[in-house]
């Protein structure tokens, strides 16, 4: 029984030994070891083996990059403003012996020394900069951080500010003067597009009364010009008309003494016209009273004479008018037929032809249309000699038509055209 207590003395003894001589270091850690309470060795990951009563292990580092997040800060700024400023801090123990031995607590050490620097940092810059320059102060508390922790055995990766935290009161202040300066932007950026918006508006009103302005000029000359062409025109018209009416009478006058002539009237005939006129030179509203020609008598007499009357003891010979007294000797001969083929042509060239015809009325405004002279706007619309004909004016081949001539006669030779 003895036997069996001693045993198993012995094994929980061995089994002690073995715990405390066996050591398993993970992964991206080490461990600080020290015999008879002196420095020895680091271990690094695997399985290591110590020395029992002997060796022990110090401390485990943790050898990964780490990230310690240290509390707001106040950190008073060159304009005597109180701001709240906390950090972030990552770092890496490189040398776990230095971290064990040269730093009693290397995490506290770089809170204190990170806080300290900050203010140095901070002390020196206004509330403005302080909110704008971030990159600046996470570079400088890098620089010191590193260069001082490097003695640790720590390497500081970065630096940064998680927060600037201004007063209440500066902060109420910071949002009114951003909004009045959005308010001053707002104000600056409307009064430019209404500026703007009235130089374009009085710019667009300038061009269009310019453009008015020549339409108006534009449209005033060429209504100038078609007045002018249409004067031109209506003078020659009125002048081929003058023209012709008087040719017209002429012609009348012509045909009427020709017929007179080739009719032959005797006197008594003579007689009985004159007093179908009479009653025309009484007749009118404004006429009071008729005064008898005193040839009227003598008028009566040779119609009294010529119906078979015996009324009346003087003769043609008594001083009567001399185409009561006239007699014929001999026959007189027909006069030639009257050709009318030239009647109606006023011999004038066309209005086309003018001079003032060449006037070309041309619109300067640019896009604007030409209008043609009517010299060439004949080709289109080319006038024609039967233009100015009437419907029963005979050819203009210098021939009266079939079966139509004058008196019954035979067509005459053409006559030459009046001057």
């Amino acid at each position: 029984m003895e036997a069996l207590i001693a045993l198993g003395v012995i094994v929980v003894f061995v089994l002690f030994l073995l715990a405390r001589s066996v050591r398993i270091v993970p992964q991206a850690t080490a461990s600080v070891v020290e015999r008879l309470g002196r420095y020895s060795r680091t271990l690094t990951p695997g399985l290591a083996l110590l020395v029992p009563f002997v060796d022990r292990v110090r401390s485990r580092i943790d050898l990964r990059e780490q990230v310690v997040s240290f509390p707001p800060q106040p950190v008073i700024t060159a304009d005597n403003l109180n701001v709240g400023v906390d950090t972030v801090l990552y770092f890496q123990v490189t040398d776990a012996r230095s971290a064990t031995y040269a730093i009693a607590n290397y995490i506290q050490a770089m809170e204190q020394l990170t806080i300290t620097t900050l203010r140095n940092v901070v002390g020196g810059l206004n509330l403005e900069e302080t909110l704008t320059s971030r990159d600046m102060i996470n570079s400088q508390l890098r620089a010191v951080l590193d260069g001082t922790t490097g003695s640790w055995g720590i390497r500081v990766a970065r630096v940064e500010i998680k927060a600037i935290d201004p007063p209440g009161t500066i902060l109420e202040s910071m949002e009114k003067q951003m909004k009045a300066d959005r308010d001053k932007r707002a104000m600056i950026l409307n009064a430019e597009g209404m500026r703007e918006s009235t130089i374009k508006t009085a710019e667009g009103q300038k061009q269009s009364q310019i453009l008015q302005a020549q339409g108006n000029k534009q449209a005033t000359i060429l209504n100038a010009e078609a007045e002018r062409q249409g004067q031109i025109l209506r003078a020659e018209g009125e002048r081929a008309a003058k023209f012709l009416q008087a040719q017209g009478q002429a012609k009348a006058i012509e045909t009427v003494f020709a017929a007179i002539h080739n009719g032959d009237p005797d006197p008594q005939l003579l007689a009985y016209q004159y007093l179908q006129t009479l009653p025309q030179i009484a007749k009118g509203d404004s006429n009071k009273m008729w005064i008898v020609p005193s040839e009227f008598s003598k008028a009566l007499e040779g119609l009294g004479r010529a119906v078979g009357g015996g009324g009346g003891t003087s003769d043609a010979g008594d001083g009567g008018p001399a185409w009561m007294r006239a007699e014929r000797s001999a026959p007189r001969e027909p006069t030639a037929a009257i050709d009318t083929s030239n009647w109606f042509d006023s011999n004038l060239p066309p209005a086309a032809e003018q001079p003032e015809a060449d006037t070309e009325m041309t619109d300067t405004t640019p896009g604007a249309l030409t209008v043609p002279s009517l010299s060439q706007a004949r080709e289109e619309v080319a006038p024609t000699p039967s233009a100015l004909r009437p419907p029963d004016s005979p050819p203009a081949d210098n021939r009266p038509p079939q079966g139509r001539h004058p008196a019954g006669g035979q067509p005459p030779a053409a006559e030459p055209p009046p001057e």
